[in-house]
């Protein structure tokens, strides 16, 4: 199962920029290496480090790759990798991979002994000199005491490291004090380990220096553009930064402005007599002292071109002019492909956009009929019927908003529009073979298409703030423009009329219908009470008051009768003579009282008695009074009703009047054909980011 495991191969390149892989679509540069990966395995475009607190970049992104933390999950910048944080190799060599690590490792020397079981070529560092780096061999005990050194390549005549060539003073470029580069070679005359630079100490004062630096110049606050010139620059001297910070500070310290127009213009054009470096200057002064000679300014990565003997050679173009040649070549093809790209654009811009806009230009400035138009203003008014005063001397106020509004409607209708047409000929006027072929009605149009002109032609809008209706009528004729104008406020004057003599009458007959019903209902009252009053003769009222008074009288009587009985009965011999005739009396006296009050409330002779006569004729009466107040209040009713049917009243004003027009009013031809322009590009436009949005959307 163990040869079962596939091998796993890690390449980190320190600080690549993601356009630096010809496959990428980058043309102006060769990875064939690169491009092989590319085309056998698989390409995440979208990839993004998440940067780092310093410059030094690659200690937080080989950290991250390493442990599988994010940038804030890393102990300080990931210069170190702690022993709790467990990496990908030490992962693998704990499930029995053999692990090791060739190169630049800039997260401690105690982690690369945990993750690698074996390696070589060792750099524990960052920022140094890339011809002189310290890189040590593999040490099991993880303890990397002292680096070794690279060997230097010497000139034939040299004598030690020190003995390197000077490179000759240039009046543009000041050289550099060379004890520098005799300091930092110093450390390859000492075999002492401990006189050498140890490669455990990164942060060294070098690099705390090259940080200040740096640091200041991000200060300067200068632009994106002049920060890749600057590294572009850098590069073509030979000098390998870091960032492109780096690369200023690199520049400034070689004496060099980066922002120079001649420095700039010599990317791209080299000098006379330039070499393969492009641009004929001297070398510059390296502080390491560690540069090869006779190689001039290197730019990474190269190899060094070894001498060869003058042997005949096919090849007849040198290295410059073969670079110049392809550059050359390069900003054509870019020059090509602007003026296509321009050329499919007019193209597009001239079918979408100009070529419609000069023909709406041309029918508007030269074919268009003109057409004259006629305003006209009225108001719907209604009467003031209010009380006496100064308020009966109001002749008229503004109507509702509902009135004007219907009037508007009713005019913009087709009933309108037939009888315009039927009375002035209004298809007849629009099918005149002199109006142009755009706005000319068909002889046999149908209403409705008559109508969508129409609609078009007659322009209606009502202002509720002034009450005020506006109407705007359009013909081929002044004339007939003012002619319609005056009869479609003929057909609105009596659209108005029409309106209010409905609402009066509709108001007027419901209050003449309550007063007829009420006046019957008083007739019929008054008629039942004659006809009980003829059929009694006499008033039961009266005779029952008759009788009313006669029981009283013999109810008194009759009282004192038993009150003279009640004293004879008092005597112990009583007159027997007297008290009969006190009981007589009273038997008599209740006897009529009985007669009387019988004749009151009993049936007689086949009639009903007195009371339920008096109660009908009181119940007729009651029935006429309340005919009389019906009647009362239906006649209220009627004269409040004539008095809001007379306020119901409109009347149509005309304060401005329609006149015909000297000069054609449409169309507008500037306008409208800047309108059209304004259309036209919109669409294109529109249909442009369309296009372009599925495009990215599929191609992603």
């Amino acid at each position: 199962m163990a040869n079962q495991r596939p091998n796993i191969l890690v390449l980190f390149t320190d600080d690549q920029r993601f356009d630096t892989i010809a496959a990428l679509d980058n043309d102006a540069i060769h990875t064939p290496h690169m491009d092989r990966l590319v085309a056998r395995g698989t390409t995440f475009r979208r990839a993004y480090i998440m940067g780092g607190s310093n410059a030094a970049v690659c200690m937080p992104s080989r950290a991250m790759l390493m442990t599988g933390r994010y940038l804030y999950r890393l102990q300080g910048a990931g210069q170190t990798i702690p022993p709790d944080h467990v990496m990908l190799p030490q992962l693998l060599r704990d499930h029995g991979y053999a692990t090791g690590g060739i190169g630049k490792w800039h997260n401690s020397p105690p982690a690369y002994a945990r993750a690698f079981s074996t390696g070589a070529e060792i750099f524990f560092g960052g920022m140094d000199d890339h011809w002189n780096v310290p890189a040590c061999d593999f040490d099991p005990t993880g303890q990397y005491p002292a680096p070794r050194p690279q060997p230097q390549p010497q000139p034939a005549n040299s004598q030690g490291p020190a003995a390197a060539p000077q490179p000759a003073p240039q009046p543009q470029r000041p050289p550099q004090p060379q004890p520098q580069m005799q300091a930092q070679a110093q450390p390859q005359q000492h075999p002492d380990p401990q006189a050498r630079p140890q490669a455990t100490d990164i942060a060294s004062a070098r690099e705390t220096r090259a940080e200040t630096d740096i640091d200041a110049i991000r200060r300067e606050g200068l632009t994106g553009r002049q920060l890749r010139m600057a590294r572009r620059v850098a590069q073509k001297h030979g000098l390998a930064p870091i960032s492109d910070f780096d690369a200023v500070r690199q520049l400034r310290a070689h004496g060099i402005d980066p922002f120079q127009r001649s420095n700039m213009l010599e990317l791209v054009v080299p000098a006379e007599g330039g070499g393969s470096d492009g641009g004929g200057l001297p070398p510059l002064p390296v502080d390491t002292g560690g540069s090869p000679p006779d190689m001039g300014r290197v730019q990474l990565p190269q190899t060094i071109q070894m001498k060869k003997p003058g042997l005949p050679s096919t090849e007849t173009v040198s290295p410059a002019d073969r670079r110049a040649a392809e550059i050359s070549q390069i900003q054509r093809d870019m020059a090509r492909r602007r003026r296509r790209k321009l050329a499919l654009l007019i193209t597009r811009l001239s079918a979408f956009v100009f070529m419609p806009t000069i023909l709406a230009g041309w029918y508007y400035f030269v074919m268009a009929t003109p057409m004259y138009a006629t305003h006209t203003e009225f108001m719907i008014l209604s009467a003031d019927s209010g009380g006496g005063g100064m308020r009966s001397l109001l002749p008229s106020q503004y109507a509702n908003s509902q009135d004007s509004i219907a009037v508007q409607s009713y005019l913009q209708s087709k009933d309108a529009m037939l009888r315009l047409d039927a009375e002035y000929g209004y298809r007849s006027h629009f099918s005149n073979p002199e109006i142009d072929p755009i706005q000319r009605l068909a002889p046999d149009a149908s209403n409705e298409a008559m109508h969508k002109l129409y609609k078009k032609d007659v322009k209606i809008g009502y202002d509720p703030t002034e009450g005020v209706v506006r109407m705007e009528v359009i013909a081929a004729d002044p004339q007939t423009a003012f002619k319609f104008s005056e009869m479609l406020v003929e057909f609105a004057e009596e659209r108005v009329d029409q309106l209010s003599r409905q609402k009066r009458e509709d108001s007027m007959r419901l209050a003449d219908d309550r007063l007829e019903e009420a006046k019957a209902d008083r007739r019929k009252a008054q008629a039942d009470l004659i006809q009980l009053q003829e059929t009694e003769g006499v008033d039961p009222a009266e005779q029952l008051a008759a009788l009313r008074a006669q029981i009283s009288n013999f109810e008194a009587e009759l009282l004192d009768k038993k009150l003279q009985l009640a004293a004879l009965l008092d005597n112990p011999r009583p007159n027997r003579a007297k008290v009969d005739g006190a009981q007589g009396d009273v038997r008599r006296l209740e006897a009529l009282l009985a007669t009387l009050n019988a004749r009151m409330v009993e049936a007689q002779n086949g009639q009903d008695s007195l009371a339920a006569r008096a109660a009908n004729i009181a119940m007729a009466q009651a029935d006429l009074q309340s005919a009389d107040l019906f009647l009362q209040s239906a006649l209220e009713s009627a004269k409040a009703a004539e008095a809001e049917a007379s306020k119901q009243v409109r009347y149509l004003t005309v304060p401005v009047k329609p006149i015909a027009a000297q000069e054609a009013s449409y169309p507008r031809a500037f306008e409208n054909t800047v309108l059209a322009f304004l259309i036209f590009a919109g669409i294109y436009l529109m249909i442009s980011l369309t296009s372009s949005i599925l495009r990215e959307q599929v191609s992603s």
